[in-house]
């Protein structure tokens, strides 16, 4: 009557759990346009209307137990929705949910048993019970041993976490790593990280702005090392002054500490997602005219 794809199509179409569809898939006799209206009747699509609208809201979040921390970001379309208790005690559980899974991709993420429901169906449930589009973006998790620190700060009460991750030194120390780039915002960690592409790119526009300036190709060449190396402080943790004592770098700030920078993810919410424009007195008007 139907198949197992039928059933995936049909989640991907309503945003509707694989049981739900299955449900509406059989009261359709199959039929995949009556399975919506099923669904739809049903108010379980209505999370569906919301799968185009615009979530660059939300909070981003970091849960820490043990050798073990886990960062997360989650959006909503509105600040609003965003300082719900509701939504705020969704991204906690999530984020626990997480913390005590071993998922490593967002396909295992999404499988991870919530409240005793698919960490999927409870997007889809708390979308259609907030009446706005959930997302859950990203997130990241980190194990430490014995000797390593874990370093996390949250800003605007969830709007920016970083999560670092320090072997030797102490908590403190790895703190301040994580504030500073929450401050900052380095792109990489190190030198290394930063791909040959990009690297051609700056040096081609360095390289142009000297020749530019009226500088001959000769010395040109040679600013361009120079601006290279500035460039490094401006998007490299480790090479960046660090922000408590700006004439040290931040990674001479933990070798001073008997300390070395491991890792760091910074998470800022609904960075590199478009925004929504329109006010909310035309939203309202738009409910309005329906």
């Amino acid at each position: 009557m139907f198949s197992a794809q039928d059933v995936k199509t049909l989640r991907e179409k309503t945003g509707a759990g694989m049981l739900d569809c299955k449900k509406a898939l059989e009261s359709s006799n199959g039929n995949m346009d009556n399975a919506v209206v099923w669904l739809r009747e049903k108010g379980i699509a209505k999370a569906a209307k919301k799968s185009e609208r615009i979530a660059a809201e939300g909070l981003s979040k970091i849960s820490v137990e043990g050798d073990k921390a886990v960062i997360l970001e989650v959006n909503s379309e509105t600040d609003f929705v965003a300082k719900n208790d509701e939504f705020k005690n969704f991204v906690e559980s999530l984020s626990q949910a997480l913390l005590k899974s071993n998922a490593k991709t967002m396909e295992e993420a999404l499988q991870v048993d919530m409240n005793g429901q698919s960490v999927a169906d409870a997007i889809t449930a708390i979308t259609s019970k907030i009446g706005e589009k959930i997302s859950f973006r990203r997130f990241a998790s980190l194990d430490k041993t014995a000797t390593q620190h874990f370093g996390d700060y949250t800003h605007m009460g969830g709007k920016i976490a970083v999560l670092a991750l320090v072997e030797g030194a102490d908590n403190e120390v790895a703190k301040d790593v994580a504030m500073h780039a929450c401050a900052m915002r380095p792109t990489y960690i190190d030198k290394s990280d930063v791909p040959e592409d990009v690297l051609e790119q700056e040096k081609t526009i360095f390289k142009e702005q000297a020749i530019n300036e009226g500088k001959s190709q000769e010395i040109a060449e040679k600013m361009v090392q120079g601006r290279i190396s500035k460039y490094y402080k401006e998007v490299c943790l480790k090479d960046q002054p660090f922000i408590k004592d700006q004439n040290v770098s931040v990674s001479d700030y933990v070798k001073s500490h008997q300390g070395e920078i491991l890792n760091m993810i910074r998470f800022e919410v609904g960075e590199g997602l478009e925004k929504r424009n329109e006010n909310f007195a035309e939203e309202v008007q738009n409910q309005i005219n329906g």
